[in-house]
């Protein structure tokens, strides 16, 4: 086995995944929240413990349940 095989690239997500299309009415709405400190998209993270955060500013914002 060589390296290159032994390596995988990671899939980004494509833009369809980020963004909501309503093509009735012509619009477009972000799926994530937007960082209230730099404005950057969050990241939504579930475990080990929910929470919104930003991979710029470090922003983390945890979700009570």
């Amino acid at each position: 086995m060589s390296k290159s095989e032994g390596r995988q690239k990671k899939k980004r997500p494509s833009l369809g995944f980020l963004y909501d299309y309503d093509y009735e009415s012509g619009g477009i709405k972000l799926r994530n929240r937007k960082c209230p400190r730099c404005g950057n998209i969050m990241a939504h993270h579930k475990i080990p413990k929910q929470r919104w955060t930003c991979g710029s500013c470090r922003y983390t914002d945890y979700i009570k349940s």
